[in-house]
């Protein structure tokens, strides 16, 4: 089946990339303030022009066609550095800096970068990984001896590199966890990114320079690009970026810098229902909040209007669409539990779950699958994964949903065997494999439980080997050493068997109900 030919001219303006709207920002306000960070403040002409000389720089350096990872937690040198890899030509490989040297290591020998920028903090970790995977160049940011690249004695008006890259070029390869238990490149093109920022905008609409956008959120994130990065450039507003999250300065800076746009995960809005000085913070310029990565309670979505006076609008996407595919609109009909309706150009279909051909009907439950300009040209270097997720033009999400006879979706349960922590997705094959490495243990099980806060925590069980020796607490140290603080298990038990199915699997649905049920 065929993809149709998508007609775009039913979208708002739709850029050929986001270096090409990121130029017209700087042309029509070049002297409007684009980043903001402390006391610190980058116009769109400023913004422009050191995007311009990094990918000048990068040029160089044979960037054009290759890749380049960013090892960056959130600063101004981080969206510098995103647009300056894309104006290159190249494409950008945001990768979390919490990472440890296992989950780095892997991610840059599938990727390959020719460059890598990172942060000064991590630079003990980073930099004998560059040497071991022959990375030619590092660009250490920030600290006391990185460079700022935000910051120039260079005043000259300069221009981005031609030519500018094409709709067709890869703009990023964003890692995503996978149920093998190692991260999957996905391929997102300038198109498709494009293309999804307008498809967003067409059901949230932003004021032309009269935005300001915090970001709390990780940069590296996909879902912090799309509704932060790249919202706040389509509209010429303001991005207020956050070094790392703390709720007295998130509620200082919504007074302060007059923030009309939140976007966060579900955490961050139930912890700041929750923090001291909430009721005392003045909301007015607030017009509304955006939830995604993982499911909002509907007690939080209503205490939330009641008490600021402007929505939460949730909606549902995954890195390998775009990555958004709905939305709740902004005024429209509010459906608790639902994240809305698709947005235009974007089909989703419920189908069943052995074949994935069976078109289901309004109330059945099923995998949703999904079909849009958005959607990854595919995984790097996985041509079997992509023949799995991508079948005859549909992306196969692995998550089940219904629909209602208004067309509002809902996610009920997930077909691949995954956790949601505080808004990341955390697979379970990995931290068994992770456990599995350790001499003592003989078998090792985890999944997510829920939990109140984050939504999902991880819990195991491990069966040590016959006269092993191992506490839970070296166990846990294990943990910590090649995992990130997200994905090590909460809470880790010693069993001497684990729940089997009768052809002696072990049993993923007993496995979850046995860890929910632990103390």
């Amino acid at each position: 089946m065929a993809a149709p030919a998508w007609d775009l001219g039913v979208l708002p303006k739709v850029h050929p990339t986001v270096v090409h709207m990121l130029a017209e920002a700087a042309e029509k306000s070049p002297s409007a303030t684009a980043l903001v960070l402390g006391e610190d403040r980058l116009t769109y002409a400023q913004y422009r022009d050191r995007v311009a000389q990094f990918a000048q720089e990068l040029l160089g350096l044979g960037a054009r066609g290759q890749r380049v990872a960013l090892i960056c937690a959130n600063s101004l040198d981080i969206p510098i550095a995103m647009f300056a890899v894309h104006a290159a030509g190249a494409q950008a490989v945001p990768i979390n800096p919490a990472y440890t040297a296992r989950e780095l290591g892997h991610i840059l020998a599938d990727a390959a970068p020719i460059a890598c920028v990172y942060d000064f903090d991590v630079a003990a970790l980073v930099e004998p990984l560059l040497a071991e995977y022959k990375i030619r160049h590092g660009f250490k940011v920030g600290g006391t001896s990185g460079r700022r690249l935000w910051q120039s004695s260079d005043t000259t008006s300069r221009r981005l590199p031609e030519p500018l890259p094409a709709p067709t070029d890869l703009a990023t390869l964003q890692y995503t966890g996978g149920t093998t238990g190692l991260p999957k490149g996905v391929n997102i093109s300038h198109y498709q990114m494009a293309v999804n920022i307008s498809q967003r905008e067409a059901v949230l609409p932003t004021r032309p320079d009269d935005e300001s956008v915090l970001c709390m959120m990780p940069l590296f994130h996909v879902f912090a690009v799309s509704v932060c990065l790249h919202l706040s450039v389509y509209c010429r507003g303001r991005l207020v970026i956050m070094p790392r999250y703390k709720p007295d300065w998130v509620l200082e800076l919504i007074q302060k810098e007059r923030i009309t746009r939140l976007p966060a995960g579900p955490t961050i809005f139930i912890g700041l229902l929750n923090y001291e000085t909430f009721d005392k913070t003045d909301f007015s310029s607030l017009r509304c909040s955006y939830s995604g990565s993982a499911p909002l309670p509907e007690d939080t979505l209503r205490e939330w209007e009641k008490r600021v006076g402007s929505p939460i609008l949730e909606g549902f996407g995954q890195t390998e669409a775009g990555p958004v595919l709905t939305y709740i609109r902004d005024g429209g009909p509010y459906k608790p539990g639902s994240v809305g309706p698709v947005l235009p150009l974007t089909e989703l279909q419920i189908v069943d779950v052995e074949t994935g051909t069976k078109v289901l009907g309004q109330g059945e439950l099923g995998e949703i699958r999904a079909r849009g300009p958005q959607i990854m040209s595919g995984y790097r270097n996985r041509p079997k994964e992509t023949a799995e997720a991508l079948r005859d033009g549909w992306l196969y999400t692995g998550d089940i949903g219904e629909f209602d006879a208004d067309g509002y979706f809902y996610i009920r349960d997930r077909k691949k065997d995954m956790a949601i922590v505080g808004g990341y997705n955390v697979y379970p094959r990995e931290i068994d494999e992770v456990l599995f490495a350790h001499p003592a243990v003989k078998e090792a099980a985890s999944a997510g439980v829920p939990d109140s806060y984050y939504g999902e925590a991880i819990r195991a069980y491990v069966v040590l080997k016959e006269g092993a020796k191992a506490t839970v607490d070296e166990l846990m140290a294990h943990c910590k050493t090649n995992l990130t603080r997200y994905k090590v298990p909460s809470k880790l038990y010693l069993v001497k068997e684990l729940p089997r199915t009768t052809v002696g699997k072990i049993d993923r649905k007993e496995l979850r109900v046995l860890l929910a049920k632990q103390e």
